[in-house]
């Protein structure tokens, strides 16, 4: 395989995926950018792979190694994926070797994103991975955490032994974090937060982005499972991180996501991340609104999913449902959570905390795994794709599947 290293501090944590995949048998070509070599030089690169490194279009002239290197591959990694190689592969540019060599590839592509968080959240860079993302080209993360100096947000390049393991399962290979241990279970995850209309431009909603459903589906799709992945107004860019094996099943309102959530309630597992507004709109005007004084809606009771999947389950099949809690006066969040444990009757409840800079998003976070008496089973903290592992390591534990 062929892994072009990008010129980004992350650069120097590629060395440990290519030490992982040369010990999983993997016969590695890294093509780093010139850029890179500031970072780290060639001959770690070559000692490492064991391969020549070529870094410069003309090298080699005479075995035409811009066009072989990509032509051989099986599969391309580029790492620390920098916002700036992502933009010229997008619009075709071949300004180096690395360039040059995914244009020729038609192997399957993944890249590794690194970058500062406004980076990342740029329109241009965000519009650039949509457009990766159409052509097939596979993301792995990125994560959220601390990044160069004191600054910490979304944009972190995903840990080595994480990337060599998703690797290693897109080549077919056993993958450093146990894969194969769902091979055969069918799991159906919802992520996201549905919206219900009020009229043709306003809608009731909440702050749910998807990001904790499409970590846990990843995790599964990396396991062996077969994945569905329920998305309720989920953004593009955010999907395109979704891991390709995994079925993307999008929805809006609390009805559609009930409905295809019961059409797929045969799977082994069901697990119910997405947060579902508890009302929707009476009747909802087929005109905007227009803006006075004062506004009254009638709202009425959406189906509560999670109870009804529990209330029709079949035999050893596994439910795990989401708790999003703040607390007040009287109980803190893990309370209300284990209140919610014992009536909903699901195997597993994950309990967090939400509120300002809390849950939702590109954030740091933290969970309790509650049974359904409401008895813990297990804690996790981290970054969502830390807490997803460890969502997921539990599931198996629960039951034979």
């Amino acid at each position: 395989m062929l892994i072009g290293v990008c010129g980004g501090i992350a650069a120097y944590k590629v060395a440990v995926v290519v030490r992982r995949l040369r010990e999983a048998g993997v016969d590695v070509v890294v093509v780093p950018t010139p850029a890179s070599l500031d970072f780290v030089g060639v001959t770690t690169w070559e000692a490492l792979s064991g391969n020549p490194v070529h870094v410069y279009t003309p090298e080699g002239a005479e075995r035409v190694v811009h066009v072989a290197t990509g032509q051989q591959a099986d599969l391309v990694l580029i790492a620390p994926g920098t916002a700036n190689t992502m933009a010229k592969i997008a619009a075709g540019i071949a300004d180096n070797l690395l360039n040059a060599s995914v244009l020729v590839a038609t192997c399957p592509v993944m890249i590794a994103p690194a970058m500062h968080t406004e980076m990342w959240n740029n329109a241009a860079t965000q519009a650039n991975v949509k457009t990766l993302a159409e052509r097939g080209v596979e993301f792995i993360g990125p994560a959220s955490g601390r990044l160069t100096g004191a600054d910490s947000g979304v944009g972190r390049m995903v840990e080595p032994e994480e990337i060599a393991g998703a690797v290693l399962t897109r080549l077919g290979l056993n993958d450093c974090r146990g894969a194969g241990e769902l091979e055969g279970t069918s799991l159906v995850i919802s992520a996201g937060g549905t919206r219900e209309p009020i009229d043709p431009v306003r809608f009731i909603g909440n702050h749910s982005t998807g990001r904790m459903g499409i970590e846990l589906a990843n995790q599964a799709a990396w396991r062996g499972a077969s994945v569905s992945l329920v998305a309720a107004n989920i953004e593009s860019a955010m999907l395109a991180q979704v891991d390709s094996r995994v079925v993307i099943v999008p929805v809006s309102s609390a009805l559609e996501l009930s409905e295809a959530m019961k059409a797929r309630a045969d799977a082994d597992v069901l697990i119910m991340a997405a947060a579902v507004a508890d009302y929707r709109v009476a009747e909802r005007s087929a005109t905007k609104i227009k803006h006075g004084d004062s506004l009254e809606l009638s709202l009425i009771a959406n189906p509560d999913i999670l109870a009804g999947l529990v209330r029709n389950r079949r035999p050893n099949q596994i439910i795990v449902g989401f708790a999003a809690e703040t607390g007040d006066d009287t109980n803190d969040y893990l309370e209300f959570g284990r209140q919610k444990a014992r009536k909903k009757g699901a195997d597993l409840l994950v309990i967090n905390r939400v509120g300002e800079r809390a849950g939702f998003g590109d954030v740091d976070t933290a969970v309790t795994i509650v049974d359904a008496s409401g008895a813990t089973v297990g804690e996790a903290a981290g970054t969502k794709r830390e807490v997803a592992a460890a969502i997921m390591s539990t599931i198996p534990s629960r039951k034979n599947l």
